[in-house]
């Protein structure tokens, strides 16, 4: 016999509710259609095994890596890995802690110092991810009645801490100075302004004109972020960015860099000289209400900083690297995100994202792993493959990747 009481609940709940997965039905269908075609998912690579910052064992076979941001090649590094093991000894696998709980240890406090002697700055900031330096630092400084300008073809970080603090987002054409300019005179004189910029931009691998874009900003009395995620380690003198290299380091309010690229670990961070910089660990939730990092990552942080004080060598070698492979590409007849390389980072423009699922695949047959990307994450609608350079890439290996995309881009009919 039915209940009554459960039937009648049953016909009181009316039509049911819409499937909150509807909106991605495009992305599905897309994604079936494209793993239909018996393309590898592009998104799901598995690495065996990894044997050195530049060569792994993908699908049981070796492949060069191509598609990581191992910069300098500090994955590796003898005196890193040492690190890491010592203080897994000496204080377990995590803190169990926020930072301004329990979460504090020597080792914390020790790669912070390390930000600041890198940088020559007053103040250092940990955060468990990069992602989360841009989500907190920006949602704390930038609230309801701020404006933040940034350039249009920004990370998701800065777009996400912009939603956090509720900012009024005034967004400018990518790397356009008179269009910044423009954004900045808009605004009240009276209202609080943060300019965020990017040193490199980490899909066409193009370097902001920094320059420019800080005197403009502190001409109109705003405050500067700049992001050199990508650019830490390899650019300027000391490997300490773009906004280094062209000699406004000292007229930026903050840097939110990250552990997973050149520094070869996890983890974000923001450094500055603002006087008041120290009340932001108490008011930034990113860092006040999450974990932080096990101490294992933060010796290994710590490490690697101070050996990248003393890379100039290896900063040439990546340099040479990035010049090579983007002549070589262009020779063979790729059409490229920059004219010229800027950075380590080098993107092969694909007509459509079946292609280039194809050619990605193709590479991946030769033994060469990139990175697959589409929209959203890339500007203008584009399908691209992006060649992420190391400094321990060999001369050698150069040469195989460019035979390697030879191949690839004739068997597909990317080039003829």
């Amino acid at each position: 016999m039915t209940d009554p009481g459960i039937e009648g609940t049953a016909a009181a709940e009316g039509p049911s509710s819409p499937d909150l997965f509807s909106k991605f039905d495009p992305l599905i269908q897309q994604r079936e259609q494209l793993l239909a075609s018996g393309v590898t998912d592009p998104f799901n690579l598995v690495m065996e095994r990894v044997e050195s910052p530049t060569v792994a064992i993908c699908n049981g076979r070796r492949t060069i890596l191509l598609g990581t941001y191992n910069y300098m090649g500090m994955t590796f590094d003898p005196d890193v890995v040492a690190a890491g093991h010592k203080a897994l000894d000496e204080f377990g696998s995590g803190t169990t802690g926020s930072r301004v709980l329990n979460g504090t240890y020597g080792g914390h406090k020790a790669v912070e110092q390390a930000l600041c002697d890198f940088y020559a700055m007053d103040h250092a900031m940990v955060f468990s991810t990069g992602y989360q330096a841009n989500l907190g630092i920006i949602s704390t400084i930038a609230g309801k009645e701020d404006y933040i300008v940034l350039d249009i073809d920004s990370h998701a970080s800065i777009y996400d801490g912009c939603a956090l603090g509720n900012a009024q987002i005034v967004p400018f054409r990518h790397n356009d100075v008179e269009a910044l300019e423009k954004r900045l005179k808009r605004i009240p004189e009276d209202a609080g302004k943060l300019v965020v910029l990017e040193g490199v931009y980490s899909m066409l691998g193009d370097v902001a004109p920094l320059k420019e874009m800080v005197a403009v900003s502190k001409a109109a009395g705003a405050m500067v972020l700049v992001d050199e995620a990508h650019s830490m380690g390899f650019i300027g003198e000391h490997g300490r960015g773009v906004a280094e290299a062209q000699g406004v380091i000292d007229d930026v309010d903050f840097i939110i860099g990250t552990f997973s690229k050149s520094v070869g670990t996890v983890g974000g961070f923001c450094v500055s000289n603002h006087p008041k910089f120290e009340i932001l660990r108490l008011v930034c939730r990113p860092y006040v209400f999450t974990a932080s990092l096990p101490p294992s990552v933060v010796a290994t942080a710590a490490t690697s900083i101070r050996k990248l004080m003393d890379s100039a060598d290896k900063r040439a070698h990546l340099w040479e690297n990035s010049k090579r492979l983007h002549a070589g590409l262009r020779q063979l007849g790729f059409t490229l995100g920059t004219d010229e390389p800027q950075s380590a980072i080098i993107a092969v423009i694909m007509p459509d994202l079946e292609t280039g699922a194809a050619m990605w695949e193709a590479l991946l047959q030769e033994g060469l792993y990139v990175n697959l990307a589409r929209p959203p994450a890339t500007p203008a609608g584009m399908t691209l493959l992006r060649c992420s350079l190391c400094a321990l890439h060999s001369e050698e290996q150069v040469g195989e990747i460019l035979g390697m995309f030879a191949a690839a881009g004739r068997a597909t009919g990317c080039i003829s």
